[in-house]
């Protein structure tokens, strides 16, 4: 590939991408107390490093970037959009609604209904309604008993997905299509201040509200029938702090749960594939300042984040992908998800992971039915974690997926439906899910 082969405008746009990225690290750097002065030495060195992880982070240091397939920076502009209409990922949608959190923030989901695309579909070529006829259809809510008197059916079993950290629903793109041909009743939600979910209205966020906002979404979408839990990363945290504060719910509904690349806790020791020694100076003298001026000043890191898109390209993928063969289509569609989430939501979500520790909240979930799914080059929440839940129920069925990163539901993704698929069977059939001894069919082991 040649590099800088458009001559002097690429020149002064990756110029004034240097600078736009040098402003928002020294603007971290100094908010971090290591602005540059005598005698700073090697921490000075280590915090210009570090600023950057802070900018970093900032930026989505969860998220993906586009490969660098072209040179200049309006040519790679042109290849993002081209990849943007190149795929359908998080074009499904359902039937919207709105759950009211307990400090009053509204809480966006929708409901995939199992025949509602069928029935519209035929609603359209016969001209009647989905209410019309004789109601014996998958949205009639009754059937025929006793000689034709009808009863309630009972509530369908739902599949609740709870996404992750600073992602939406659509990252559920490849599960919700599956699900959705399958017929199964579904409700994808955005977490508070993400997604099409109102900015969170109370500064105390933690996981255990996070629980709460999943009670108030399944009292509003699904208030009654079995429930399957699934959740990616930190809406695998939202499963266990809702089990931690509502165990009856799980014992009494839920028959089913999915953990895909999340923690039950720990994650204060994590050095996400950094030397440790690095990874401490940094949330020592960094990370404090960093967040508080992702808080203060949002728009200067924006700024940061968009100057350094191309640069930090590699460093974002690598944190999120495993495997070079991802379809770019799919790691563009992954950075609009990051690119969504503003930086000040960024900062003051970070700090809950290391407060999180529910290993105690998995027993609600013993006995039945668990799936649990993780990269084994996830650097954000490495595998590591995913044994220990499997440890804390010894009857899950634990994969370990290589070549994957932390986006297990989007490069893995037939993979993870096959799994679901299962679980919804045994969930569905009351059974449990076989181990096997290869790791294709579900045994404890890698695939």
């Amino acid at each position: 590939m040649n590099r800088d082969s458009t001559g002097a405008g690429t020149a002064s746009g990756t110029a004034a991408a240097a600078v736009g990225a040098f402003e928002a690290v020294e603007a971290v750097a100094a908010a971090g107390g290591l602005a540059p002065g005598p005698g700073t030495g090697w921490r000075r060195g280590a915090g210009v490093a570090g600023a950057a992880l802070g900018v970093l982070a900032a930026g989505a240091a969860v998220g993906v970037a586009v490969e660098r397939l072209t040179v200049g920076r309006g040519m790679r502009r042109n290849a993002r959009l081209a990849l943007d209409s190149a795929g359908p990922y998080g074009t499904l949608r359902g039937t919207p609604g709105t759950a009211v959190a307990e400090d009053g923030t509204r809480l966006y989901y929708e409901v995939d209904e199992p025949g509602a695309a069928d029935e519209e579909a035929g609603a359209s070529r016969s001209g009647s309604g989905p209410g019309s006829g004789s109601g014996s259809g998958p949205g009639s809510g009754s059937r025929r008993r006793f000689g034709g008197r009808r009863t309630p059916a009972a509530p369908p079993l739902t599949v609740v997905f709870s996404h992750g950290y600073c992602l939406s629903q659509d990252s559920w793109h490849f599960q919700r299509a599956a699900l959705r041909a399958a017929g199964v009743r579904a409700v994808f939600w955005d977490q508070r201040s993400h997604g099409r979910s109102e900015r969170t209205r109370t500064a105390a966020v933690s996981i255990d509200l996070f629980g709460r906002d999943l009670k108030a979404v399944i009292d509003a979408a699904a208030p009654a029938g079995p429930l399957v839990l699934v959740g990616h990363s930190m809406g695998g945290m939202t499963t266990m702090g809702l089990a931690a504060q509502y165990p009856g719910l799980i014992a009494e509904r839920v028959v089913g749960a999915a953990f895909l690349g999340t923690s039950s806790g720990g994650l204060a020791e994590n050095t996400y594939g950094l030397p440790a020694a690095g990874m401490a100076v940094v949330r020592r003298l960094v990370l404090p300042g960093a967040f508080k001026l992702m808080a203060a000043r949002p728009e200067l890191i924006e700024k940061g984040r968009r100057a350094t898109s191309d640069l930090f390209a590699g460093i974002l993928r690598w944190y999120s992908f495993g495997s070079k063969d991802v379809d770019p289509a799919v790691v563009r569609f992954a950075e609009r998800l990051i690119e969504a989430t503003p930086v000040d939501v960024v900062a003051a979500f970070y700090p809950v992971f290391a407060e999180h520790e529910k290993r105690e909240a998995l027993r609600a979930f013993d006995g039945m039915p668990v799936v649990v799914a993780a990269g084994d080059k996830d650097l954000l929440t490495p595998s590591e974690h995913s044994e220990a839940i499997a440890e804390a129920l010894p009857d899950a069925r634990l994969l370990l997926l290589e070549d994957t990163g932390h986006l297990v539901m989007l490069e893995r993704p037939e993979v993870v439906t096959d799994q679901l698929t299962e679980l919804l069977a045994a969930a569905a059939g009351g059974g449990a899910l076989g181990r096997g001894e290869r790791a294709a069919a579900g045994a404890r082991g890698r695939a």
